[in-house]
């Protein structure tokens, strides 16, 4: 695991470090706004202010690319995790519920691994972990994308639209996950009943 751009072999002297509180100035510029604080974290974007996820195409375990654009309509908790990474470890339980919870309503789970020993150490994790979403392998490139990724877990909820609704770095809870999942999922959910239960109109010409 990555903390404050500690690299893994020094990691594990700073494991305690990831279940402090993250502020928001933790977080890159374009992530940062709209944001506000809510118990020393930070909370979710108004629509109005959030920004476009960065684009990306990663590889999966089959060889397939995957684009993050390819996922537009959908509610998607992108989460950077690493196999050697314990608190990430202690996510994707939660995130394999939520995969199977939601994934009817539209919702996906993307896992961005940054192990540096590639699919050698991610395949045999998750056939032993039972991983239910799709895992990609990451880079640099990627990592830069979503402002450096210096810590893991760091995981990012988008929206429908493909825009950054809420980020997390480090340790979050399961609730804070769930709760905004649901939110992003009934807004939409919302609109649509809205719009079925609008009267039908007849238009009837005037007699002449």
């Amino acid at each position: 695991m990555w903390v404050l751009g500690l690299s893994k072999s020094s990691a594990c002297l700073a494991v305690v470090a990831v279940l402090v509180c993250v502020s928001c100035s933790d977080l890159p510029s374009w992530t940062r706004a709209g944001f506000t604080k809510q118990n020393g974290k930070p909370s979710s974007a108004s629509a109005g202010n959030r920004h476009l996820a960065p684009d990306f195409t990663l590889k999966d375990a089959t060889g397939a690319d995957v684009k993050l654009s390819d996922y537009r309509g959908k509610v998607v908790l992108l989460n950077f995790w690493a196999t050697w990474c314990g608190p990430c470890g202690l996510e994707i339980p939660w995130f394999i519920q939520f995969e199977q919870q939601y994934k009817s309503r539209g919702f996906e789970v993307l896992g961005i691994s940054m192990d540096e020993d590639g699919w050698a150490a991610i395949k045999p994790f998750i056939a032993e972990h039972k991983m239910n979403y799709r895992v990609l392998l990451g880079n640099d490139s990627v990592g830069q994308l979503y402002g450096g990724v210096d810590a893991l877990p760091t995981t990012f909820i988008i929206d429908r639209e493909g825009r950054i609704a809420a980020p997390y770095v480090g340790l979050a809870g399961r609730n804070e996950y769930s709760q905004e999942i649901e939110k992003l999922l009934a807004d939409k959910e919302t609109t649509a009943a809205r719009a079925g239960a609008l009267p039908s109109v007849i238009l009837v010409r005037p007699a002449k």
